[in-house]
């Protein structure tokens, strides 16, 4: 692909209608007329798309809000879906995941040595199509079924939700290596404190 650069990125349509409907209706075709939708993009930045969510969560009107993101981003959407969780407590959560196909269009580049050039033969392009996948996450301040695919219950206990890990080791948590070093040394060196107590 060295020989070519990267012209345009477009969504393909969805020929089996598993988008619920409308283009712009997402996974959750039953949804709210005034539930944000939040679409979190490789470049978004995390504290931005809280401030507005957390804001917007707060309204007494606002009842569920629904992070989205698609291929790289789908991190940063599981990220801003869990911070939002811890802040507000008591949300239900829903999870989709599914496939968007998008379509690349790549041109040739002509050969020579500038390569700020545009193609001149319009014919030398290439076509992909790639399977990117896609996640959406409900977060509803209202209960939800419980039985369909996705359904987290909220989390009513404040703090972390991993229980507390229990040590095995015989060093305690709060002894350090310095600590066990000093002891080691001390049993070694009896003749020392056999000198000190005599004088």
């Amino acid at each position: 692909m060295e020989n070519f650069r990267k012209v345009r990125s477009e969504e393909a349509p969805a020929g089996d209608g598993d988008e619920g409907g409308s283009p712009n209706s997402g996974p959750f075709a039953d949804l709210a007329p005034g539930a944000v939708h939040m679409r979190v993009k490789e470049g978004s930045k995390i504290r931005n798309l809280l401030a507005f969510a957390t804001a917007s969560m707060a309204q007494p009107a606002t009842r569920a809000i629904v992070f989205s993101g698609c291929g790289r981003a789908t991190t940063k959407t599981v990220t801003c879906a869990e911070i939002l969780k811890r802040r507000l407590a008591g949300l239900h959560q829903v999870t989709r995941l599914r496939y968007r196909s998008v379509r690349e269009v790549w041109q040739s580049l002509p050969p020579g040595p500038t390569p700020g050039q545009t193609p001149s033969d319009p014919a030398a392009s290439l076509s992909v199509l790639k399977n990117v996948p896609s996640l959406a996450i409900l977060l509803s301040k209202d209960a939800l079924d419980p039985r369909q695919l996705g359904y987290q219950p909220p989390n009513l206990s404040p703090g972390p939700s991993s229980p507390p890990t229990v040590s095995t080791s015989k060093r305690s948590l709060g002894e350090s290596a310095a600590e066990e070093g000093t002891a080691k040394r001390s049993q070694l060196e009896p003749e020392a404190e056999n000198e000190d107590r005599t004088a």
